[in-house]
């Protein structure tokens, strides 16, 4: 697991080589930062850290660096993107890599080198020898995206990385408010730990009063309040988005979004499938399932029907100027705490 190793790293733990592939790039890159900054101190940086884009530069004159004494320090780090050899895809360059070479680097890396492939891509090629060859050799970071179990661990562990404590009900808000990009988190977190300091924890209200909120997330929280019949809350919410000059067409678009995602949910639930699957099925994170799922054991298929076939109607009023569009998403929020959707 992605923790375990950035674990081992933080303690200066490191391994000869390492191989980064997956599409999510924000583990690849603090991946990279986590070993630049526990294998190099900064004057060492200059002289003992090189990056060779494999597209460019065959890989044997990198290896050739990863041989290289280090100057005036202990350890060299070598990182190496790019690495299509070792996919199924054509390289875009014309150059041609020595792998013979890599195999030989392989069976005896250089001790006093550290050397890093990064391979931003979905899938490699497990026909190929080299493939084979080096996620046997090398501790492997798979970046996929993480499941929620994951991601409360990583939320835990950014906060203590500034000596803070997170509760595990303001991890569950935060997810619910800023999603699950991590880049994005890794801002929010880094924020609420600067707030709470080390004499607080990091509080449900604290996550509520300072997380920046994305439109998709205000509907979200404006959508769960329609779910606990709050319509005056969800109208706040509302009042608020028409303030920071967000377009009643967009809001309307999004909230049929959530509405939509409910509906399959709760129709994908009822044909037997799992949050794995269904998330594999909407393509979407898992935890953005688990949430549609809490929120959608509040209405029944009647009302989401005739929910659905409403903000059809209004985006079809909004499009041809039938009524002012900011007073159509009022009436949909009274028509449903009333439950007359028809």
């Amino acid at each position: 697991m992605v923790l375990d190793i950035w674990k081992k790293i933080n303690k200066k733990q490191v391994d000869p080589v390492y191989l980064l592939y997956g599409t999510e790039a924000f583990l690849i890159n603090e991946t990279k930062q986590l070993l630049v900054d526990n294998v190099l101190d900064e004057e060492e940086k200059d002289f003992n850290f090189s990056v060779y884009d494999l597209e460019e530069t065959p890989i044997e004159a990198a290896l050739e660096d990863a041989e290289t004494f280090p100057f005036m320090g202990e350890k060299r780090l070598v990182i190496m993107q790019n690495p299509m050899f070792l996919t199924s895809e054509k390289s875009k360059g014309k150059i041609e890599h020595n792998l013979a070479k890599l195999e030989d680097y392989l069976s005896q890396p250089a001790p006093y080198s550290i050397v890093v492939f990064s391979a931003p891509y979905e899938k490699l090629d497990e026909r190929k020898k080299i493939t084979k060859e080096l996620k046997r050799k090398a501790t492997v970071v798979e970046a996929k995206k993480l499941g929620e179990h994951e991601i409360k661990a990583w939320v835990k562990e950014r906060a203590e990385l500034h000596g803070s404590v997170i509760e595990n009900d303001a991890i569950e808000l935060l997810l619910a408010l800023a999603g699950t990009n991590l880049f994005m988190l890794t801002s929010e977190i880094d924020k609420l730990a600067l707030y709470a300091g080390d004499n607080q924890p990091i509080s449900k209200d604290i996550v509520d009063r300072l997380t920046a909120r994305s439109l998709e997330q205000n509907i979200f929280s404006l959508v769960d309040k329609v779910v606990h019949r709050n319509i005056e809350a969800a109208l706040r919410i509302y009042y608020d988005l028409l303030k920071q000059n967000e377009e009643p067409i967009k809001i309307l678009a999004v909230i049929t979004g959530q509405f939509r995602l409910i509906y399959q949910v709760k129709e994908l639930a009822r044909k037997g499938y799992g949050q794995q699957q269904i998330a594999g099925t909407l393509k979407i994170h898992p935890f953005r399932v688990k949430l549609a799922a809490g929120q959608a054991g509040a209405f029944s298929d009647e009302e989401l029907t005739r929910i659905m076939k409403l903000l059809a109607d209004a985006d079809y009023q909004m499009k041809t100027g039938g009524m002012k569009k900011e007073m159509l998403i009022e009436m949909i929020l009274f028509q449903i705490k009333g439950g007359k959707t028809t």
